[in-house]
């Protein structure tokens, strides 16, 4: 996509903060007019340099005031970035239905609505951008964050099909697999908590440790910005990206040419299991 990027409307869902944030921030310096998304935009009275609209994506009536006071007061949305998303961490046996259930209602069907909103403006004005913002983890089961690999893993997939949907309408879909970025996402995410007699609290304690740890040693979100104003300038958009270091990216290769239980192997000897 490659339209005159002084009169090119962006969304940005989960815009307050982290990727979001930076993503608005470069984009607005470039001329774009984009809006944000929060769930609570009042937490953020000062928020500059671009609107914040309120938005939940688990609220399918939020999700459409905001696209209907984009179009009220634009007439086109050019491009939509599904940014807004949750970790979540814990053994597998341990986690919550309910808190699986609200980790894909954020990470899945959040993305899946908001799209399904905008569409319709979208195939109306002739073309139009969609980019999720998925994750590296999705392409492999990691330990103690299953729930968030398949989360990010089904949204990769979904893509891979929905984008097919859309090309008789000039409506492009694609993936950004980030890394570890440096962003305040162990703030928010929801961990099961250390149980004194888990037969998991050894090995979960530090594969959580080392999370955290990952994050605050991540790469500039600001790379992930660069990468969406490439996609943007492309006409062509690539199904798949990923952003991260070299070794997150190798890991995706690895995944593909190793036998599953080498693969597996070298799993556990980074988590230490």
């Amino acid at each position: 996509m490659n339209t005159d990027q002084n009169s090119t409307v962006v969304l940005i869902t989960g815009g307050s903060s982290g990727i979001g944030k930076s993503i608005g921030t470069f984009l607005h310096n470039k001329g774009y007019i984009v809006y944000g998304t929060s769930r609570n935009p009042a937490k953020f009275p000062n928020f500059e340099p671009f609107t914040l609209l309120q938005l939940d994506v688990a609220d399918t009536n939020s999700i459409k005031s905001a696209i209907d006071e984009i179009e009220q007061e634009h007439g086109r949305l050019d491009i939509l970035i599904n940014n807004a998303g949750a970790g979540i961490m814990g053994a597998i046996e341990e986690v919550p239905r309910e808190e699986i259930l609200k980790n894909f209602t954020t990470n899945y069907f959040g993305p899946i609505d908001v799209t399904k909103a905008t569409l319709p403006l979208m195939r109306k004005q002739g073309h139009g951008l969609v980019i999720n913002i998925t994750s590296i983890a999705g392409y492999m089961g990691l330990p103690f964050r299953g729930i968030y690999s398949a989360s990010k893993g089904a949204l990769e997939i979904t893509t891979e099909a929905w984008r097919m949907e859309l090309k008789s309408f000039n409506i492009e879909m694609c993936n950004i697999a980030p890394g570890d970025f440096a962003t305040n996402i162990a703030a928010g995410r929801y961990h099961v908590p250390i149980i004194a007699d888990s037969p998991y609290k050894e090995v979960y304690g530090d594969t959580l440790k080392l999370m955290n740890d990952h994050v605050d040693s991540g790469s500039d979100p600001m790379e992930m910005a660069k990468v969406v104003y490439k996609i943007i300038k492309t006409k062509n958009p690539k199904v798949h990206y990923k952003v991260g270091v070299f070794m997150q990216k190798f890991s995706i290769v690895l995944k593909r040419i190793l036998p599953d239980k080498m693969y597996e192997r070298l799993l556990m000897n980074h988590y230490k299991l």
